[in-house]
Formats: structure tokens, sequence, C-alpha cells
């Protein structure tokens, strides 16, 4: 008797998770972003949580949670409850570099997290006001070599694919220039378009407006082949720095625990919306390529990518304290 009522309790506990999680959502979702508004992250994440809203019926409302190069930000949801209510915009930086970079990381890229699906992969542009006397790859070596350090470089904070780039350029040109970090892209670039800091090696989508606004020349575009939302920019390799090759990515994460249910629902709707031709397109545009793939392919994404930036982060000799 006493066994048959532990049964028939676990399968009543049982039924009742599934009830919940095939509800699931009934209240609003926060889609946390580790960095400022305005920039790449956050783009990403609006064009998400829109689509999100649209699908499952529920408000999806973005949270800016910024500071040490996003940790703060993903801490949080990592600490948040493993309920699907609470999601995170993640990056590069947040889920492959930092646990090179940090000495000490708040929380465990793989450990505390799940990941959802992979958004996109975004070329960085090299770029600079337009009254900053160079036009090429070559004149901006030109100009590190001839006065070591002066050439400066902004970022959106220490450790993101944008320092790391600049570090990745520095190397392999064999020059040296002082790296500028800053809170987000969005509060870095009004400095690199007035001109007081040289140059910058910013996600696409953040920079692509002010490009064709004409208020930042682009000089080169970090991946491997060229952007087609900048076709007649070279690339760094092509334009005189061969192996050169730097990306970044974005996708959305939940804090480890969450069900199975819950993330297989978010992993399908999310990676559904990003495949659209639509998405696709709006992408492009911003100089981003959509991907949208499931948990299991993304996580092995991110255990690549950690080994690959442990590599690179290790040759810069970049750390932050």
């Amino acid at each position: 008797m006493k066994r048959n009522s532990i049964q028939w309790l676990a399968a009543a506990l049982a039924c009742a998770s599934l009830a919940a999680h095939a509800q699931y959502p009934n209240k609003p979702i926060k889609m946390v972003v580790p960095f400022p508004a305005g920039g790449t992250t956050d783009i990403l994440a609006r064009a998400v949580a829109a689509d999100l809203q649209k699908t499952l019926g529920q408000a999806v409302i973005v949270d800016n949670k910024s500071g040490a190069g996003g940790n703060i930000g993903s801490d949080y949801v990592a600490k948040a409850a493993p309920d699907g209510y609470t999601l995170l915009m993640g990056t590069v930086g947040t889920h492959a570099i930092n646990v090179s970079l940090y000495p000490k990381m708040p929380y465990d890229a793989v450990k505390d997290f799940v990941p959802i699906s992979l958004v996109a992969s975004v070329t960085n542009v090299l770029v600079a006001s337009p009254g900053y006397p160079i036009a090429s790859v070559k004149d901006l070596i030109a100009a590190a070599k001839k006065a070591p350090d002066v050439v400066t470089f902004a970022s959106s904070g220490n450790g993101t694919s944008i320092h790391l780039s600049g570090e990745l350029f520095k190397q392999l040109a064999g020059v040296q220039m002082t790296h500028v970090p800053y809170k987000g892209s969005s509060t870095a670039l009004p400095d690199v378009m007035s001109g007081q800091v040289n140059v910058m090696f910013d996600n696409a989508p953040s920079v692509m407006q002010h490009i064709r606004g004409g208020k930042l020349k682009a000089i080169a575009v970090t991946s491997s082949k060229r952007s087609p939302a900048l076709p007649n920019v070279p690339t760094i390799a092509e334009a005189g720095l061969p192996g050169y090759e730097a990306s970044s990515w974005f996708g959305v994460f939940a804090p480890a625990g969450t069900p199975k249910e819950i993330v297989d629902k978010l992993s399908q709707t999310i990676a559904k919306a990003v495949q659209t031709a639509e998405f696709k397109e709006r992408l492009a545009a911003q100089g981003a390529d959509g991907v949208g793939n499931t948990s299991e392919q993304f996580a092995a994404h991110v255990k690549t990518e950690i080994e690959k930036w442990a590599k690179v982060v290790k040759a810069s000799g970049a750390k932050v304290d």
C-alpha cells in the first residue's frame, strides 16, 4: 500500500510537471543582454525577443546588465531560477573568451548554462573616423610602426572579441597599439567617430549605419571572406595581413537545470525564426549570418570555441584582473 502510494505520488508530480512545461510560457520572459543598449548583442537580442514574443504569445523584455566584459549580466542569468523565464543573449566573449582571460570567473560558461540556439555569426569591421589619415590596413601598420603605442584602438570591453581582434592584429602585424576599453560599443563609437580614438574592430551590426551615414570609414573586415553587406571592403588578410581571421557569434542560453521540454521549445522556436528568409535578410543587411541550430549543436560549438580562443588569448598575453 505504501509503495503504491509513493508510486502514485511520483506519477502525479511527473504529470503536473509535464503540464506546467506544456503551458510554458504563461508569464513574461526576461532576455538579459550583458552589454549596453545599442551594441550588436542588444540589436540581436531585440530581434530575437520580437520573434519569440510573436510566436510564444508572451512579452519578452530585454534587460541590459552590462559590465566586466559581459560577466555581470551572464552571472545574473547563471544564478537565476532555471524555469525558462530568464534567458541570456551570450557571446563569444562571455562563453568562449572570458574563461581564459579572467583569472577568477563568477560563473562556469559550460556547467552553469544550457545552450539554446546559436543566433548569428558576425564579422568585425576595422573602422576609423573619416578624418583619420589612413585608407588601408598597410597604412595602419605603417602608422603603428612609426609611432609605437601612439595609435589607439577602442573596444567594447576587456576580453571581448572586439578587443582580441585588435590584439590579434598587433600580434600578426608586429606592432604596438594602445587599447582603450569601454563598457560597450555604443559608448566607444562616439569617440572613434570624433577621432579621440583612432580605430576600432567593431561588430558589423553596430557600425553599419555609421558607415552608410559617412560617420565612419570601413578599412577592412576581420572575417576570412568579404561581407555581402560590404562587398567593396577587403578582408584584413587580403589587405596585407595573411592568416588574420576573427569573428564574433551570439546565441541564447538558459540557466543550467532548465527542463529539457522548455529548452527544446525555445531552441526550435528561435531556430525556426532565425532560418526564415526575412530574418536572414535582416541580419545580412547588418553584416551578420543567421544560424539557428539545436541545443546540442550549439553546445558543441561552444566547446570548440573555448579551445580556439584559449590559444589566441595565450598568444596575445591579454589578461584582465
